[in-house]
């Protein structure tokens, strides 16, 4: 028994004294909880309303009143056609529009009918159909208040315009997220082991000792997984086409190229994974679990990133996959072109020249 015990005791003192151990079985556990506790919201809040009001008469502007007033809504403003509209839900500034018809007071009067608009974006199905049901439950509710004091029953018809997914088919949000996760996590996986594997054979010195430059042998070991990357980004499109049914919307070459772009960046996040450890499994669980979580949860590739503490908004700033995402879901699915993914492009490409700079840093410290 005394044996026993002092096995016991040995090992939670080689447990305790790792610090990378103590960080994955006490950290791990705390970071989860706090990520899927503040993150995972099924609400969708913060929802950018504009109103397209010709009439702007008494009804209109009581269930204006009443939309501004909900908790879930901000009432950006009020727009003058159908062209500023969709080139607000094409800049992503909205995510619904209100749109009542020309002489909507007086037709409500005349004929007790009235037409009401709802615009949403369903590129996201789920959160399309949200918002377009709480729209609808607040003019539901006022509808409810004319009958109580109006002997004569009214009538709001409502129609639901649903953009860039009519079907409301769930593979338009997800085929984008997948491509981010997959092309992340399995980019940064086969470098970072790669590399590793070189420093676990005592051959990364070699190289780095010989007349190439480190930038030079660091560049040369991800072309070959640049290539492979990209033979998966082909597959991944196929499958989406032709067995997803996803259609590409907008250009295929742009498409191709952010995608290159976001390969690129995955693969220089591998290489700093694998000049900051010295063996394969730590970089497996970096490159695996520590990417995975953030790429699922902070991406806004399941949950909106509008519903999200704002510290919680600020820290998916730093997600490669969230701009990678966005980028794609605009393009392929919205087919929107360069103009729009500006932003998006410049991030990535800012991200690419960070990493790689800190990847040969890294390895000059290391040799110093």
């Amino acid at each position: 028994m005394k044996q026993f015990l002092a096995f016991v005791k040995k090992e939670f003192y080689h447990i305790l004294r790792d610090g990378r151990t103590m960080l994955i079985l006490l950290g791990m556990p705390i970071v989860q909880i706090l990520l899927f506790g503040f993150a995972i919201n099924m609400e969708v809040q913060n929802i950018r309303t504009v109103i397209f009001d010709p009439a702007q008469d008494a009804i209109t502007t009581q269930i204006s009143r009443r939309i501004a007033a909900n908790r879930y809504f901000n009432m950006n403003k009020y727009v003058s056609s159908f062209d500023e509209i969709n080139r607000l839900l094409q800049q992503g500034e909205i995510d619904v529009a209100i749109v009542y018809e020309q002489n909507f007071n007086e037709n409500l009067i005349h004929t007790k009918k009235a037409q009401l608009q709802i615009i949403t974006d369903a590129s996201n199905p789920n959160t399309g159909t949200i918002v377009a049901n709480y729209v609808m439950a607040i003019i539901g509710d006022y509808q409810k208040e004319m009958l109580r004091t109006n002997s004569i029953p009214y009538q709001i018809n409502i129609e639901n315009k649903l953009l860039y997914n009519p079907e409301m088919r769930s593979a338009y949000t997800f085929v984008p997220g997948i491509m981010g996760l997959v092309l992340l996590v399995i980019c940064a996986i086969m470098t970072s082991i790669s590399i590793v594997r070189e420093k676990e054979r005592g051959t990364m010195e070699v190289l780095l000792a010989s007349p190439l430059k480190s930038w030079t042998v660091l560049i040369s070991k991800t072309i070959p997984y640049l290539t492979l990357s990209f033979v998966n980004l082909i597959t991944i499109l196929l499958l989406s086409v032709y067995i997803l049914n996803v259609p590409i919307q907008g250009s295929l070459v742009l498409l191709i190229f952010i995608s290159v772009l976001f390969i690129f960046l995955a693969l220089s996040l591998g290489l700093l994974i694998s000049t900051a450890v010295d063996t394969q499994v730590v970089a497996v669980l970096i490159s695996g679990i520590g990417l995975m979580m953030p790429a699922l949860i902070l991406s806004g590739m399941i949950f909106p990133i509008e519903n999200m503490p704002l510290p919680l908004q600020w820290a998916s700033s730093i997600v490669p996959a969230r701009w990678y995402i966005s980028a794609v879901k605009k393009v392929m699915i919205e087919g929107l072109g360069v103009a729009h993914i500006i932003k998006e492009l410049s991030v990535i490409i800012g991200m690419i020249i960070f990493l790689i700079g800190a990847s040969i840093a890294n390895i000059k410290n290391r040799l110093a």
